[in-house]
């Protein structure tokens, strides 16, 4: 009974309530202000109902289950901001997706690498899986989003039509087989990793502890579903809210896509930093990668069907800023998986990239 009442039940139906009851409706300051505080707690109730879904489940699924649902919705958010934005939302599902490769891959994997490493020193995980990880999101986001920025069909960082179809299935079948060795094939490489002088700790009890049982689980999927629901038509709420302070401040209507990406991804990041200060590493990296993976992957062929009823351009290639930062998370990301381990300047310097992402996004 009293998990019936607690707060991780009552946010989430408090949240979707105030969805209901606000959609639609241009908020003002007081009503912003409300919905940005019911947002940030249906934000922690997602992640502690994913955790909980993990435990059933075990890893890597739970990073799985977490990163697949917030993408599906985050997809549902741009296909009906493009809809209904016209010529200004043509590059959205770029800046969106290329902001949540920059915020995974550098703000979700430097934290955790910097959270971990300033416990254990040393940060331990499976170069295998998060090498596969990495080589599969470079492959997926290279052929979304480099190749339009040079093919010559239609130019201007537009594929054609049949250029799109074949990136679309393409990603999507990346995605599934990338799945498909995550969870099946090579379950093993995806694991947490035990760090040095970890005995008796939080990571140790948790893999011990007696799982949720059947119903508990299927009851944290109801909520978990039902708090990113909410965490993101709460985040289209507040777009309004957000591009009227990005216009005010003098930034790039671009940069609406980083907020966008920004409050999709703090489930995620949660879910990462808690996992990371319990030594659970290689989970982090899953959330990181698999984050970026799941927005790339299912993103594109979702903007692909869309297409079809959605005038106007849709330019999906990186400029030439972006495609620097991204060439330089490659190559600093490989040196980091590589070895299997990392200290806390791998994770610093990976935070400096993001720094510069967002810097740059501002300051084109």
């Amino acid at each position: 009974m009293r998990e019936r009442i607690s707060w991780n039940v009552v946010v989430p139906l408090l949240a979707l309530v105030t969805l209901a009851l606000t959609w639609g409706t241009e908020p003002g300051p007081s009503l912003a202000a409300l919905e940005a505080v019911v947002l940030i707690g249906a934000v922690l109730a997602a992640v502690h109902h994913a955790e909980v879904v993990a435990h059933r489940v075990g890893e890597p699924f739970g990073s799985l289950v977490l990163a697949t649902a917030v993408t599906v919705i985050e997809l549902a958010l741009i296909i009906e901001l493009m809809a209904s934005g016209g010529n200004e939302a043509e590059t959205l599902a770029r800046d969106t997706a290329f902001a949540a490769l920059m915020i995974t891959t550098n703000g979700i994997a430097g934290l955790s690498l910097l959270l971990g490493s300033h416990r254990y020193g040393v940060t331990l995980f499976n170069p295998h899986g998060s090498g596969a990880a990495l080589a599969t999101l470079t492959t997926l986001a290279t052929l979304s989003l480099v190749l339009p920025s040079f093919t010559t069909t239609r130019g201007r960082q537009e594929f054609s039509p049949g250029q799109l179809v074949f990136a679309a299935v393409a990603s999507l079948l990346l995605y599934l087989l990338f799945v498909f060795t995550q969870t099946v094939r090579h379950r093993d490489f995806f694991l947490p990793v035990a760090q040095r002088g970890q005995q008796g700790s939080m990571f140790d009890e948790e893999s011990h502890a007696e799982p949720p049982s059947q119903a508990a689980a299927l009851r944290s999927v109801a909520l978990l579903a039902g708090a990113l629901v909410a965490v993101v038509g709460l985040a289209e709420q507040e777009s309004p809210a957000v591009e009227k302070l990005v216009s005010v401040a003098g930034f790039p209507h671009s940069f609406v896509g980083v907020v966008i990406a920004g409050l999709v991804l703090l489930p995620e990041t949660l879910a990462a930093v808690r996992a990371a200060r319990q030594g659970r590493i290689q989970t982090s990296l899953n959330l990181a990668y698999g984050s970026a993976m799941a927005s790339i992957g299912l993103t594109i062929p979702g903007i692909a069907l869309a297409s079809i009823w959605i005038k106007g351009p849709l330019l999906l290639g990186l400029g030439p800023t972006q495609l620097v930062l991204f060439a330089l998370t490659v190559v600093i990301s490989m040196l980091t998986v590589i070895p299997g381990r990392a200290t806390r300047l791998q994770g610093e310097v990976h935070l400096v990239l993001l720094a510069a992402f967002v810097f740059l996004a501002i300051v084109p």
